[in-house]
């Protein structure tokens, strides 16, 4: 089965790519009221490939301009039901800064096509597609081996406002849900993704003079909010690399051992990481690896600052405003709720009485942190599958940003399983985005082998993964009652 699968999807490179060039050239961009057609557009897009794929039920879920995609195919009563979640919706993306080719004008050159959304996450997405048109195709199947319904939403760039409503709305169901809007750790080193950090933005603004003044006049005993701006954002870390928000370490929760050995497995070199993630240097929380430092502990930057004249000739004034924008990054057993309040007592007992100051802190939009229950069967036919689509040893990982999986773990009240097809060189976000059509083909070969597995149709499975230590299974009386029903606190066990 293998074998076959990697040619039907060698056989059809050029289609995948084709396809995803055609989808690139739609500029969803969230958030901007010029492009809401446009992700209208790519939503039926999609929809109509689902169906012309062989979905049953296609529909468009069109939510105040954002439009999320729901399909399934269930004609496998006695198997699992997977809601597979992604988005089609991308980032902006300024023309002038894309060397390679213009962002909506997609290229392939050296086995990598180019243009924003080829890796997050039009590029995850089609894997999927291309996955599973290659499990029909080698197993003979009028259907999947089991029960898959898609949810491709069209506002995650934006913190998907309205997906808590849709789901509210039009309650889907499932045993298992498939998150794919994540990263690989290694286009060599695969591994499976155990879980995302939260996320919760704010921004500051800081009010100095009652209007710019002429620095010549005013400079000396004038307030600067940007001096004063600076020495907030200054103290947001201590000398040891920990952020400075009284309690935030409190539920903060250390992860197993046994996970802690899995990442150390991982092959890991700093010139690598710098020269992959394109960062110059390494810095972070003492006593933490990289790898530790990225996926188990909590993070706090400073994503913009803004004051004065950032455009043009500069008038020479001391500016009225300063502002700053931050990203918090939490882990279990954090929660927002506790942070933002943390969050605004720091702001109050340390910013400088000279100023004034608005924070807005953006819970609305915030996500909670969430880990996949290491024990959970579908973790283990995940790594085999991933063992055969990449042809190496596959070990566990997590992925430093966020997402909706605590959401849809609790909405649906089902375990959420990671797997994407993304690499940290591909620019998610940034300016010349790419993705490596290898390792697209190479997580479509693990997305037809996971169907098979996750339904019991392969003989061919085999627990020797060489992903580092084995833990031994739970006790009986610990099994859950069905394999598709476990712990969905997302918290470390």
């Amino acid at each position: 089965m293998t074998s076959d699968i990697h040619a039907y999807l060698n056989t059809h490179r050029r289609d995948l790519v084709d396809e995803l060039v055609g989808w690139v050239r739609i500029r969803s961009v969230a958030g901007l009221d010029e492009r809401q057609v446009e992700v209208l557009r790519s939503a039926n897009w999609l929809a109509g490939t689902l169906r012309d794929l062989g979905f049953p039920v296609v529909q468009v879920w069109d939510h105040e301009g954002a439009p999320a995609v729901y399909a399934e195919w269930c004609a496998a009563p006695d198997a699992p039901t997977v809601l597979v979640y992604s988005h089609h919706d991308v980032r902006a993306a300024k023309d002038e800064q894309w060397e390679e080719t213009p962002p909506f004008e997609p290229a392939e050159r050296g086995g990598r096509v180019y243009g924003r959304g080829t890796s997050d996450a039009k590029g995850q997405i089609l894997a999927h597609l291309w996955g599973l048109r290659a499990h029909l195709a080698v197993t003979g199947r009028a259907a999947p081996a089991v029960n898959i319904k898609l949810l491709i939403e069209g506002e995650e760039e934006t913190g998907s406002a309205a997906l808590s409503d849709l789901l509210d709305e039009h309650q889907p169901s499932a045993d298992l849900v498939l998150f794919s809007d994540t990263l690989l750790w290694h286009r060599e080193h695969p591994a499976v993704c155990m879980g995302l950090r939260g996320m919760i933005s704010a921004e500051i603004e800081v009010y100095g003079p009652l209007r710019d003044v002429h620095s010549g006049a005013v400079s000396g005993p004038a307030p600067n909010p940007v001096i004063e701006l600076s020495k907030l954002l200054a103290a947001l870390h201590d000398d040891k690399g920990r952020i400075t928000l009284p309690g935030f370490y409190d539920d903060v929760v250390e992860p197993p051992q046994r996970f802690r050995d899995e990442l150390a497995a991982l092959p890991y070199r700093d010139e690598d990481w710098l020269a992959r993630s394109e960062t110059r240097s390494i810095g972070g929380e003492d006593g933490y690896s990289v790898l530790e430092r990225l996926w188990t502990r909590p993070a706090a930057e400073v994503l913009t600052v803004a004051a004065g004249d950032v455009t043009g000739v500069s008038r020479a004034a001391v500016p009225a405003v300063a502002t700053a924008s931050l990203s918090i990054r939490t882990v279990p057993d954090q929660r927002i709720a506790d942070v933002a309040d943390q969050l605004r007592r720091w702001v109050a007992d340390t910013i400088s009485d000279r100023v004034e100051y608005r924070l807005t802190v953006s819970e609305e939009t915030a996500q909670e942190p969430y880990r996949t229950p290491p024990d959970h069967p579908a973790v283990a036919v995940l790594a085999e599958a991933m063992r055969d689509g990449f042809g190496r040893p596959v070990g566990q990982m997590a992925n430093a940003g966020g997402g909706p999986a605590e959401l849809l773990a609790r909405k649906l009240d089902a375990p959420v399983l990671f797997f994407g097809t993304g690499l940290p060189e591909d620019r998610w976000h940034d300016s010349d985005e790419s993705v490596a059509v290898d390792v697209l083909l190479a997580g479509a070969a693990t997305l037809a082998q996971f169907w098979s597995r996750l339904a019991g149709t392969d003989p061919t499975a085999s627990p020797d993964l060489g992903a580092g230590p084995a833990e031994p299974p739970p006790a009986q009386s610990e099994r859950p009652s069905h394999p598709y029903q476990a712990n969905q606190s997302g918290r470390w066990d």
